[in-house]
């Protein structure tokens, strides 16, 4: 039998890649699942008690001073409504941050790309944080009396904005922080006090000016806004710009895969 000329030989070989780069994220899926919760006792029950935590500490603290929160009835709903979409972000784009880092073995080979390492990272990580604010949003409205009636497109869009920051902006940090060693300790810094100005203890409308226009461009505050519009309904959050999320998110990304695609392989071998 013949062989096949070059130019058709490369063409069966650009058409097995997407099947191949399947099974390379598959590989890299379940790596990241047992190295990340397999090796510790507890596994993923550790992803739900760390939110739990947190969101029963703020209502003990808060509605020890306070009679009802900003919204609604229900102090752990409230602080739930802000506290999951953050740690949505923060996990997942953190993950995605260290994708070349984590995978820079595999990288060597030519059947593992960064995409594959950044997809595999996310995949994971978002439905990880996805099932664990599923059990605890439901457990909240099923245990305590919430009095609401959640509008379930808007809650979902939530999430999915806060699924494409982490995006954008892991993926941009995942070159930086292999490039610029130094930003990933600058990076940690600047997020410590993002916990305190993404509207999570209390509601945007309630920051004075000249405060409020500065915290706009925080784009946490419009995600957080957006998950508390789902959940009351008679909270409008009229500052929440879609367009300002979407923008910034392609715009990191972008950045990021562009700054990859050309520097990749000095990451992978000098990085």
């Amino acid at each position: 039998m013949a062989p096949l000329p070059q130019h058709a030989a490369g063409s069966l070989h650009r058409k097995k890649r997407p099947l191949a780069s399947l099974r390379t994220i598959t590989a890299l899926v379940l790596r990241e699942m047992v190295t990340t919760y397999g090796r510790s006792p507890g596994g993923y029950v550790w992803a739900v008690l760390e939110p739990v935590a947190g969101i029963a500490l703020l209502t003990l603290i808060f509605s020890a001073g306070f009679r009802s929160p900003a919204l609604g009835t229900s102090f752990p709903l409230f602080y739930a409504t802000g506290m999951l979409p953050f740690l949505m972000f923060t996990d997942v784009s953190g993950k995605i941050s260290l994708a070349i880092l984590f995978s820079k073995p595999l990288l060597a080979y030519p059947a593992v790309t960064y995409m594959d390492a950044i997809l595999a990272r996310f995949v994971v990580n978002m439905l990880t944080q996805l099932l664990v604010s599923y059990l605890l949003l439901g457990g909240i409205m099923m245990f305590f009396d919430t009095q609401i009636v959640p509008d379930y497109p808007t809650i979902v869009l939530g999430f999915a904005m806060a699924a494409m920051l982490a995006l954008g902006v892991g993926t941009l940090n995942c070159y930086l922080f292999v490039r610029i060693p130094l930003w990933q300790r600058a990076w940690s810094i600047l997020m410590r006090p993002m916990f305190i100005i993404s509207c999570i203890f209390f509601v945007f409308e309630t920051i004075p000016q000249p405060y409020r226009d500065i915290l706009w461009y925080n784009p946490l505050v419009h995600i957080v806004g957006l998950m508390r519009r789902g959940f009351y309904a008679n909270y409008d959050a009229t500052y929440i710009s879609l367009m300002y999320l979407t923008g910034l998110s392609m715009v990191c990304f972008l950045a990021g895969i562009v700054l990859l695609y050309r520097g990749h392989r000095m990451l992978v071998n000098d990085g």
